[in-house]
C-alpha cells in the first residue's frame, strides 16, 4: 500500500526478524516484519497468542535485539547505538505501559512517577512534573496513596503518569486494559487517546481486544511472526 503521507516515520521496521534458541531448536517469533509508524498516530497491534506481537513491541521499544533487519527510531539506525544510548532512548523517546503496571509496591503514587526522572538525572523541579503528570491523568488526590490502595484502573493511571512525565514523543502500550473491568479498560483507553490528541504523542497499543483496536486509527495484525492484515505501512 503506497503512502501518502510526506512525513518520516518515527518507527520504521524492515525485513525484522527474531530467532530465539531453545536448546538445539530455533523458535522464529518474528519471520520479517516490515512496519512504519508516523508522528501522531494511534496504531493498534492484534494477533492470537504466539503472533509475535509482544516480540515486536519489545523490539520497537529497545527492550530487546532483532536477530537481523533494520530499525529507524526517529531517525536513528538503532542498531548503531550503544547500551547507555539505548538506555537514554528508552528514558527520553519512549513511554512504556505494561498490563501488570509494574509499579514499587513500597512507593506512593508521586514516587512511583519520579522514577524515569531519578533514573536520567534530572530532577529539576522533579515534584511538580511528577505532580503535573499525576493531575494530567486525574489523580492529583491519590499522590500519596501506594500502588495496595489504589484500584486497578488507578494503578494504571499511576503507570500512564510515569510513562508521560519526560513527555517522550512514543508510548508503547502492552496490553495496557488486559487486567481491568470493561469500565475502567475504557476510562484507559480515552486517556491515550486524549494525550494522542492533545498533545500528540505517538501511541502504539498491543491488543487482543478489536473494540479497543477499532478506536485507533489504523490495526496492524500479526500472524506467525508476520503482517497478515493491516499494512505495516500506513
Amino acid at each position: 500500500m503506497e503512502t501518502t503521507n510526506t512525513t518520516e516515520p518515527v518507527i520504521h521496521v524492515r525485513n525484522m526478524t527474531k530467532i530465539y534458541q531453545i536448546g538445539d531448536i530455533e523458535v522464529p517469533a518474528l519471520r520479517g516484519v516490515d512496519l512504519d509508524v508516523y508522528p501522531g498516530e494511534m496504531v493498534a497491534i492484534m494477533g492470537p497468542s504466539g503472533s509475535g506481537k509482544s516480540t515486536l513491541m519489545n523490539m520497537i521499544g529497545c527492550l530487546d535485539s532483532p536477530s537481523s533487519g533494520e530499525y529507524i527510531l526517529d531517525g536513528q539506525m538503532v542498531s548503531e547505538l550503544r547500551d547507555d544510548d539505548l538506555a537514554a532512548v528508552r528514558n527520553k523517546k519512549i513511554g512504556f505501559v505494561f498490563q501488570k503496571y509494574n509499579l514499587l509496591p513500597r512507593a506512593n503514587a508521586l514516587e512511583n512517577v519520579e522514577l524515569p526522572l531519578r533514573y536520567s538525572n534530572d530532577i529539576s523541579a522533579m515534584r511538580e512534573r511528577a505532580t503535573a503528570a499525576l493531575q494530567r491523568v486525574g489523580l492529583e488526590n491519590r499522590m500519596t496513596h501506594k500502588p495496595n490502595e489504589l484500584s486497578g484502573g488507578q494503578q494504571q493511571r499511576v503507570a500512564i503518569a510515569r510513562a508521560i512525565v519526560n513527555q517522550p514523543a512514543i508510548i508503547l502500550a502492552d496490553e495496557p486494559t488486559g487486567n481491568l473491568d470493561t469500565k475502567s479498560g475504557q476510562e484507559i483507553l480515552d486517556l491515550l487517546k486524549d494525550l494522542n490528541l492533545r498533545l500528540g504523542t505517538t501511541v502504539v497499543i498491543v491488543t487482543h481486544d478489536s473494540h479497543i483496536a477499532a478506536q485507533t486509527q489504523r490495526t496492524v495484525r500479526l500472524l506467525d511472526g508476520l503482517v497478515v492484515d493491516g499494512e505495516g505501512m500506513a
